[in-house]
Formats: structure tokens, sequence, C-alpha cells
């Protein structure tokens, strides 16, 4: 087992008084991992309301003021210290024998355009035995086609834009490893978190939220990583939907300037 300390800043300068959507918890399926509360503090004297979404996602919502306001999070959880589960056996359920709820994570949604992309995967992955290895050879092949770089984020880039432009951050790399198996009739959905520089040499770069995604194999969903294409420590999950519009850490219904954006883990002593 391991502890590891987590939280975000986040400063928005808004013109006017700016409803948001806040996706900056831990997802339910962690809470009881938390060894201290997450808790979403802002420097605005304004009311936060929390709910639950259709995706099992804690959501709050809130106005903020016009001016500065400074949203953060400090929280301990602990994690089983493990890498990524492998079962390189799991196989694909046939469309017939999903359950109903997951069959919306075969369908095309705002980023992941199954129609588009339907005949690439068919010609690229149609020989390859349906399961865990037909999964792994839509990583391999997404981790490879798209080069990850900072500047090359865009917030209204799909998977095929990024299958056709060959680089963008990790949200791209998910959508396009999501669209591609569903595409091959095995349900995927997209996840974003923590996910720090634990079981790695330190990489010198700013840290982000990250994003992945799980694949439904043996009637269990699965979690691969298309941008990383290794087994990772440490992922801390907040939220989980059918491409990044479901999971927005901030969705703002008005001008909102980000002025800061700090994300940090640090694994602690395990006592």
């Amino acid at each position: 087992m391991m502890r590891i300390k987590a939280g975000f800043e986040i400063i928005y300068d808004c013109p006017a008084p700016t409803p948001m959507l806040l996706m900056l918890n831990v997802h339910p399926d962690r809470q009881a991992d938390l060894e201290t509360p997450d808790t979403i503090s802002i420097d605005s004297d304004v009311g936060l309301t929390s709910y639950v979404d259709g995706f099992g996602n804690r959501c709050s919502r809130v106005v903020l003021p016009a001016g500065r306001s400074v949203l953060s999070a400090d929280f301990v959880v602990r994690d089983s210290g493990l890498p990524d589960a492998q079962r390189p056996d799991a196989d694909a359920s046939r469309v017939e024998d999903l359950p109903d709820a997951v069959i919306v994570y075969l369908l095309g949604s705002r980023y992941c355009e199954t129609d588009t992309l339907s005949d690439l995967a068919w010609s690229l992955f149609g020989s390859v035995p349906a399961g865990w290895g037909l999964v792994q050879a839509i990583v391999d092949y997404t981790h490879d086609r798209i080069a990850f770089g900072y500047a090359h984020a865009r917030a209204t880039k799909s998977a095929w834009q990024a299958n056709e432009e060959r680089r963008g951050v990790c949200r791209d790399f998910a959508h396009l490893a999501i669209t591609l198996c569903r595409c091959m009739n095995i349900p995927a959905r997209y996840c974003t978190g923590y996910l720090g520089d634990i079981g790695i040499a330190p990489i010198d770069a700013p840290m982000d939220f990250s994003a992945w995604f799980e694949a439904y194999l043996d009637g269990e969903w699965r979690t691969f990583d298309a941008r990383h294409n290794t087994p990772r420590i440490g992922r801390i999950l907040m939220a989980r939907g059918r491409d990044a519009t479901d999971a927005a850490i901030t969705t703002s219904f008005g001008t909102a300037l980000l002025q800061k954006f700090v994300v940090k883990t640090e694994e602690l002593s395990a006592d």
C-alpha cells in the first residue's frame, strides 16, 4: 500500500458572475480510500452544491463572482501501489451479451466519430482476434500514431482529427483508442484523473490531469493508457464518461479566463 498527497490550484478571472460545473473531486469509487476530506475550496464567498451525474461522477455547481477566484484542494488518498492490472487472456463479449448499461459505450459520441473511423479500424484490426490482444493492438497503434505535446492541445479536436494530424495530448490518445475500440465492437469509456510520476523517472514538465480509458473485457472494465502504453502506479480517478464532454474538469457557462493551473501529486511515507 502507498499514500498519495494530491490536489490542485486553479485561478479564474470572470468579467461577470459565471455559472460553472466542476468535476474536481475524486470519483465516488475511490471515496473509501481517502484519508483526509476531498473538499473543493473557493476563496470567493460563494455556495457550492453537489450531485452525482448519470455516469456516476461527483459534480459540483457554483456561480463564480466577477473578478478573481481561486479554486483549490489538498487531500491524501491510499492506493494499492500496484501497476495497472494486466489480463492478456481477457476475452471480448458478443454485442448481444453486453449489459444494457454498457451498450452506450459502443456508440459514437462528440469526440469519438465511429462512423468516420470504422473503415480504418476494420482495415487495421479486422484480422486480430477480439479480446485483450485487440485492445492492445489499438493502444499500440494510437501510441505510435500520435506525438505528444502540450502545444498540440485543442479543445475541439476529435479522434479523427487527432489521427489525421498525428499529434495531440493525452485526451486525444484516449479519444482515438476509444473510437477504434468501439468500431471493433469493444465498449470503451473515457477516464480522467491524477497520474503522478510515481514508479517512473521524474518528468521535467508541469503536471496536468491525465486521461486514459477503460475497455469492457470478460465482464469487467480494464484500464488502458494509449499515451504511456505501459502499466502505471497511482492513478486516482476523478470522472468517467463517453468522452471528454462527460468528464470535463470544469465547464463554464460564460466567460472564465484561466489565470493559473497547478496540479500536484506526491507519494508519502506508508505510516
